[in-house]
């Protein structure tokens, strides 16, 4: 890997940040105005499209994407990731853009802490004290020791540990699928499954929140295609860091978008979260 080539994929991934945060916002201007599974359902449709568009044009097309060895367990990660997108939309109308993804922003702790009941890896002590660093972060955020603790608060962590086990399995399928059919399976089990449920809370939708949706569903494939070429052209240990962009980009929109406010314990707890996270991050890079 040249020098070239990972500050291309530092860069791919910023973009990448960048866009998923416009998603998030779009998102949570759209679950305020419509059941959230009406616009994941609508979400998945085009993203269930732009995977099996992608599949026809490799070779083998779409019955090489689609063969796998595992597919109970390929269909529950699909699941997985449908249903935590759905969770985290839900906590977007809640909490806000800034305190959900500051919440969230822990996922790589949690992928961390479940990568050896899960996969049988190594967590080594100094890891373990990042990860306590985090927790520690998220519970300044939540504040259950001050005045009464919002439920809803929970939301985002709940989203996180989801994706964190999704990411492990989608580690764990690697070793027999490549990343096409993880991805191809990933895109049209949960468009099937959003369409299950998404049907029955159909709501009409205005002209411009059509606009706004079908600006969701272009972010979504674009973010995902920019993640793709991001991973091509650089090892995942030297952009995975930049990956916390997002949090950064999807605060700037809550604040300037929706008037949102970042009060000092979500910023407290931020910092040691994305401080514990790089830390991990770096081990693992060191140790790999």
């Amino acid at each position: 890997m040249t020098d070239q080539n990972t500050r291309l994929g530092i860069w791919m991934m910023v973009l990448t940040t960048f866009i998923f945060a416009v998603q998030d916002g779009i998102s949570r201007h759209l679950a305020g105005e419509y059941n959230v599974f009406m616009v994941v359902m609508i979400r998945y449709w085009f993203f269930a499209a732009f995977v099996m568009t992608v599949a026809a044009r490799k070779a083998g097309g779409l019955l090489a994407a689609a063969g796998t060895a595992q597919p109970l367990m390929q269909g529950f990660r699909a699941l997985l990731l449908v249903a935590e997108i759905c969770v985290m939309i839900y906590g977007f109308t809640l909490l806000g853009l800034v305190e959900s993804h500051a919440v969230f922003a822990a996922y790589p702790l949690l992928i961390a802490a479940l990568s050896g009941p899960v996969l049988g890896e190594r967590v080594g002590w100094r890891r373990w004290v990042a990860i306590a660093v985090g927790f520690v972060g998220v519970v300044i955020i939540l504040e259950p020791g001050f005045g009464v603790f919002q439920p809803a608060a929970i939301i985002p962590f709940i989203a996180a540990l989801m994706f964190a086990l999704y990411g492990l399995l989608t580690r764990f399928v690697a070793r027999l699928d490549n990343a096409a059919t993880s991805f191809f399976w990933t895109g049209t089990v949960g468009a099937v499954a959003m369409t299950a449920v998404g049907a029955w809370f159909w709501e009409p939708m205005t002209g411009p929140d059509w606009a706004w949706m079908g600006a969701l569903c272009i972010t979504g494939a674009a973010g995902h295609y920019t993640l793709i070429k991001c991973y091509e052209v650089a090892e995942a240990s030297a952009v995975q860091p930049f990956a916390y962009l997002q949090l950064v980009f999807a605060s700037t929109i809550g604040i300037a978008v929706f008037s949102e406010t970042i009060r000092l314990n979500v910023a407290l707890g931020a910092a040691l979260i994305v401080g514990a996270g790089l830390f991990t991050l770096w081990r693992q890079r060191r140790a790999g």
